[in-house]
Parts: structure tokens; sequence; C-alpha cells
């Protein structure tokens, strides 16, 4: 953690914001079937489910193809953030968000590159100890896009902290060239700053088909700005700066929850201890 802004109303009005947040309902009036990342109005990732006990999830869909990067703040971006109101930064990207409160954080975060079901896998991996596999399909949640680990830490004994950075595009649509210049520059020292729109999902299972039932607070960011920096930080093994615009109106968190996000993260890196 290097520093929290303190809440602000940001965004524009939803028809306009090039990213929402949305639920889709039941043809016949039910409740709503599945929570939505929108990226110019297209269903870019499918969210946690509302319920609470559902396991957490950011599944990348067939529509996400757009990246939200914005040209006018590459140079300010280039170096590392020491606030999170630097350079005006907070409200260029909140010009691209819906209106609603968010929760500035500057992290510095070292990233590491995770393909689904291969190792560090959260999803085969702490979630199932948690929720087991899929009781339909036999098999753990798949997001269908590789993402970035960057963080977790214990909140107290029965739950635990998981942080992710998932990328808009997947980091083989990334230009080579541009990989290759932040990884050198990484070399040299320089700390580039990504940005982000975040949630936290407070997820915990009612029912357990794993050894651990805890709860899991996901922290996801996906990444408006950064997805060559990101992969240059995995494969070069460095940090960048992290600017989080939390959504606190679209999050599976309370207020007390949110309240303690900024101490939790500011806490040593630590992995679940569980019994074996």
């Amino acid at each position: 953690m290097i520093k929290t802004g303190d809440p602000r109303t940001l965004g524009v009005p939803s028809s306009e914001a090039r990213l929402r947040f949305d639920a889709e309902m039941h043809e016949l009036g039910g409740g709503p079937r599945r929570r939505l990342l929108m990226v110019d109005d297209e269903p870019a990732f499918e969210l946690s489910f509302y319920c609470g006990t559902c396991p957490l999830l950011f599944r990348r869909l067939e529509t996400a193809r757009e990246k939200l990067s914005l040209e006018s703040m590459q140079e300010r971006l280039s170096g590392p953030l020491g606030d999170p109101d630097d350079g005006g930064v907070i409200d260029a990207f909140g010009a691209l968000l819906p209106e609603g409160e968010y929760l500035p954080l500057l992290l510095s975060v070292q990233p590491r590159l995770v393909v689904p079901g291969k190792e560090g896998d959260y999803f085969s991996g702490e979630q199932v100890t948690s929720w087991g596999v899929d009781q339909f399909w036999g098999l753990p949640e798949y997001p269908h896009t590789p993402y970035y680990r960057t963080f977790e830490t214990a909140v107290d004994v029965d739950a635990h902290l998981y942080e992710f950075v998932v990328p808009m595009v997947p980091p083989t649509w990334n230009e080579r060239d541009r990989v290759e210049e932040y990884v050198a520059r990484m070399g040299q020292g320089a700390v580039p700053t990504a940005v982000a729109v975040s949630t936290l999902d407070v997820c915990q299972p009612a029912v357990s088909f794993g050894d651990d039932p805890s709860v899991h607070w996901g922290l996801t960011h996906f990444l408006l700005d950064g997805h060559h920096k990101l992969e240059a930080a995995a494969a070069a093994g460095r940090p960048v700066r992290l600017l989080s615009l939390l959504s606190l109106g679209e999050s599976l968190a309370g207020a007390d929850e949110h309240a303690r996000l900024p101490a939790l993260r500011a806490r040593p890196r630590s992995a679940r201890a569980t019994e074996t």
C-alpha cells in the first residue's frame, strides 16, 4: 500500500460510460441472472453472483475485446505516481466509469502471471479447497483468461484476502516490442503506473464440498491502462504501481469491509494456512 484517498463521487451517467456494471434479468421479470462488467455496451466479464455464497468469479466473455487506455495519460503514467491525485489521473479515468462512489487506492504490486489450470491458479487451488469443484460440471470454475496474482493476506482465522489483476484482453494480444521496452526500462529501475477499476467481493460457501470452508475476500482489479506494463513486470520480476478505483456501490461487500481494506492491504503478504 502506498496511499489511500478519500471516497469520492466519480463518473458519468451510466448510458454514457464506456465501462459499467449491469445484471441480466430473467425474461419474465424474475431476479438477476448474471452480474456483468460491460465495456462499450458489450458484456466483457461475468462476475461473482449476488448471493454471497457462490464462488468468487471473473470470467472473460467472447465480446471482451477492448482496452480502455487514454493516450493523454501515457506520459504521466510512464513513471510512479506518488499520490492518487497526481496529474489528474483519477478524473481522466473517472470519465470512463459510471457515476458512483469510488475509493482510490495506490498500490505497489509485483504481478505473477497465472494460466487457468496451471500452477498457482486460484480457481483450481484455493477456491476448490473451500467450495470443492462445481457440482454440475465436476470441474473448477474457469475464468477464460490468464490473470495476475499480486497479493494475499489473512483477514482473520476464518477469512483470507486474495488480490488479482485481470487484463481486459489476454497478454497474447499485447505488442511484443512494447512489452520488451518496458522490461528493459524496469531493468534500469523504472516503475510505471497502471490504472484499474476494482471490486471487493466477499464470498463464503453456505455448504462446502471442500476442506477449508473459509471466507474469501476477492479484491479484483480490471485493467483500464497497463496491459504491457503488467506483462513486463511479471516477466522481469519487478514491481509496478497500480492506481485502483474501487467501486463501493458495485462490490459485494459492506461499509465495514470496505473500511478494513486499506489496513488489510498494508499487512505483510501471507498465504492461507490450512490443516493437512
